[in-house]
């Protein structure tokens, strides 16, 4: 990506919306602009755990305004994400369809490990470069990440759902601070965070730093009042208690510091951290400047290059963890991906690159699933990526290889795709002909193969001899041309 290039980072969460602008220079992003409105989604999912009609106008309303400061950024260099509210949200996608339309984007719902990954990727990239092992620590509205790493890479990830706003409703409803619901709210999160102590042992870190919200909040609050800035303390958590239970109510909190957006889910953020410091045997945590949408800023960076793409490195984990045959893999990649090239020949030099690798990965992957059952080895390969933990992916971005995987082979008219999304179709049609040129296991004979389309009509065509000289090649082929006839495409050789 060229130096100057501006991109935009919208996190879409469960207490706030922010939109993250920065200029990329020298592999650095600086900011140019940053916007926080408190929608506060994670408040609007009612019992059956969908948004209300409420929520999603907040979030829409607050969306429209971003769209207008981002109009116009190339789609390459805008990254929206979505957390926790929305990974729980039933309704979601009734949400996500109008909101990306809205925000002229793609919305990624990410798992919470990946929301893990990109916060400790923020956060890393603002502090200064060392070699202590780092914790980060971000309580957001719904969830709440924990994170090992050491300079950009996170060594352990995991994401527990607590956060302030979840039990700010569920102990301090109607703002009311008690001794007793703060002991109930505080022994509820160590329930939920107990398991983490067999991942984050005390002793593992040199050093613990707060991201986002609830722990920029406090410090915040306790630097106003006179105590040590860069830094939150045991004390300082128990002195901030105590100031909460002396107003009763989160309406009457008057401290210097504390914005009136953060008063209402105080109580439950510090509740949450205090069972973080308890657990974990902390005496103190240093806030950090980076958050999530920083790390996906960066992120968009790494993915402009194929040696700093982290999915890369998740698909090959994941086909060496389920003894993919690497040689053949390679072999039907490099097969589909001659074909796109062909195919999509007047595509943009840098985005066709970017098409062919997420060919390429599914590729790599097309028999993920035969360590399990080589009958339908397809479907169980697709059902492995749908479930995986994928570093680096968004939940859409990992169907959409589950779905390319599962459309291999077998028949066309079940897969539940957008036949009219021609780069898909392209994608699947260069990977189906690819699997059938490389049966036999060896590298097929491409000399002279062309393959062009004309809208939704596609030909493949060979010099004159190949079919002679490869006939099981060729009826594969000819079965392949009477799957596509059961679609809105057509495969036809010549």
């Amino acid at each position: 990506m060229q130096n100057g290039s501006l991109l935009a980072a919208v996190d879409l969460g469960s207490n706030s919306f922010r939109l993250e602008i920065g200029r990329h220079e020298h592999g650095q992003v600086q900011r140019i602009e940053y916007l926080k409105e408190t929608v506060r989604q994670g408040s609007g999912l009612d019992e059956a755990r969908n948004l209300t009609p409420e929520a999603m106008e907040r979030g829409w309303a607050c969306l429209a305004r971003f769209a207008e400061r981002i109009a116009g950024f190339p789609k390459r260099q805008v990254r929206a994400v979505a957390t926790q509210t929305l990974r729980e949200a039933r309704n979601r996608d009734v949400f996500l369809d109008k909101a990306s339309k809205i925000l002229g984007y793609r919305i990624d719902v990410i798992s919470g490990r990946e929301e893990a990954r990109l916060i400790y990727q923020g956060v890393a990239h603002l502090l200064p470069q060392s070699e202590e092992r780092r914790l980060v620590v971000d309580i957001g509205g719904r969830s709440t990440e924990l994170i090992l790493g050491r300079q950009f890479e996170a060594t352990t990830m995991e994401s527990y759902r607590v956060g302030s706003v979840a039990w700010s409703m569920k102990y301090f409803p109607e703002g009311q601070f008690t001794p007793s619901a703060f002991e109930r709210a505080q022994i509820a999160a160590q329930a939920v965070l107990d398991e983490a102590l067999a991942l984050y042992v005390p002793g593992s870190w040199d050093t613990a730093y707060g991201s986002s919200g609830t722990i920029g909040a406090v410090g915040d609050v306790l630097v106003a009042t006179g105590h040590a800035p860069g830094v939150v303390t045991l004390e300082g958590l128990q002195w901030l208690q105590e100031q909460l239970l002396q107003a009763r109510t989160a309406d009457r909190v008057k401290l210097p510091g504390l914005k009136d957006d953060r008063r209402p889910v105080i109580g439950g953020g510090l509740s949450v951290l205090r069972a973080v410091f308890d657990l974990l045997g902390l005496r103190e945590m240093r806030p950090a400047q980076g958050a999530l949408r920083h790390g996906a800023l960066f992120d968009l960076l790494d993915r402009e290059q194929v040696n700093t793409d982290v999915r890369n490195a998740t698909v090959q984990r994941l086909a060496t963890k389920f003894g993919v045959d690497g040689a053949q893999a390679q072999r039907v990649g490099r097969v589909a991906g001659q074909l796109l090239r062909q195919l999509r020949a007047t595509e943009p030099a840098a985005q066709l690159q970017r098409d062919e690798r997420k060919l390429e990965w599914a590729a790599q992957l097309h028999e993920i699933g035969s360590r399990i059952s080589h009958a339908d080895y397809h479907k169980h390969g697709a059902y492995i990526l749908d479930n995986a933990d994928a570093p680096g992916f968004a939940q859409a971005e990992l169907h959409r290889l589950s779905l390319l995987v599962l459309g291999h082979r077998g028949k066309l008219r079940k897969l539940e795709a957008d036949f009219d999304d021609a780069l898909f179709i392209h994608q699947l049609m260069c990977l189906r002909l690819a699997v059938i040129l490389c049966h036999a296991r060896r590298d097929p004979d491409l000399q002279g193969l062309k393959l062009r389309a004309d809208g939704t009509e596609v030909k493949l065509s060979f010099k004159p001899d190949w079919a002679r000289a490869y006939p099981q090649s060729a009826h594969l082929l000819r079965e392949e041309t009477v799957a596509w006839q059961k679609t809105p495409w057509s495969l036809t050789l010549a």
